[in-house]
């Protein structure tokens, strides 16, 4: 389960007086600081897949940094599997699966390499992952390119070897930054049904995407971030229902409401 309560994170505005005098409105900065996020909460139930959503700017990928993490809160609370992400980072990562904007692949190692040198950082012996590496292979359509170097890989296959790194430690919950950005339809539909794999396992996931279909395919929850602050937290009926039109329509009606 992942729990996420009242986060908060700033950072220091190099020169104030350089910004445009659009950026000075913004209701986020408050002095020398900018408030990328500045109160978010949400929780990703066992089986959940949460869909992570909001406008560019909003502050997802820094929320997502600190569930991760690789950024720490200047306030608020972050458990993953019931392991305090701020008192116990290195556990808490044992237990967590990221994948962020970038791949974080290694250009000059196969895909095979790539995923095995990131079990064995996490412990694994090499029978299992070899065995792992097997196993994702088959649900990720991975067997023709596994052996060829990353570097020659087209998005499509980099984006599916880094989400198999990304799980190839079995981890407790599962945090996918825009997985299926640059993917053909093929492609990203290889990615969902894996997401809809890892539901069927009781895995929580976090799916963070611009596309509302995949959201309608595939999330139980829908978390709505605009400005650094939640404005939506509710299943994806509730959102639904926000407006009769569209989940466009839908979409920019969370945008508007008083925060969650």
């Amino acid at each position: 389960m992942i729990e996420v309560q009242g986060l908060q994170k700033r950072f220091a505005v190099e020169n104030p007086k350089k910004l445009s005098e659009q950026e000075k409105k913004d209701p986020r900065l408050k002095g020398r600081f900018f408030r990328s996020v500045r109160d978010v909460s949400f929780q990703c139930e066992e089986g959940c897949v949460l869909g992570l959503l909001g406008p560019n700017g909003a502050g997802k990928t820094t929320t997502l940094r600190m569930l991760s993490t690789a950024l720490s809160p200047d306030s608020g609370s972050i458990f993953i599997d019931g392991v305090d992400v701020l008192k116990a980072p290195i556990e808490a990562r044992k237990r967590i699966g990221f994948l962020s904007g970038s791949t974080g692949l290694y250009g000059r190692l196969t895909g095979r390499e790539n995923m095995a040198y990131f079990g064995e950082l996490h412990g694994m012996s090499k029978a299992a992952v070899e065995e792992r590496i097997d196993e994702l292979a088959d649900m990720l359509d991975l067997h023709t390119f596994l052996d060829r170097r990353c570097e020659n890989f087209s998005t499509g296959m980099k984006q599916k070897t880094a989400i198999a790194r990304t799980v190839i430690h079995s981890p407790k919950v599962v945090v996918l930054d825009e997985p299926t950005t640059g993917l053909d339809i093929m492609a990203a539909q290889t990615v969902l049904s894996f997401v809809r794999h890892l539901k069927s396992l009781g895995t929580p996931v976090i799916f963070s995407t611009h596309h509302l279909a995949e959201v309608s395919e595939l999330c139980d929850r829908v978390c709505v971030i605009n400005e650094g602050k939640t404005m939506f937290d509710d299943t994806l009926n509730a959102f639904t229902q926000l407006s009769e039109n569209s989940l466009n329509d839908a979409f920019l009606s969370a945008l508007n409401m008083k925060e969650a």
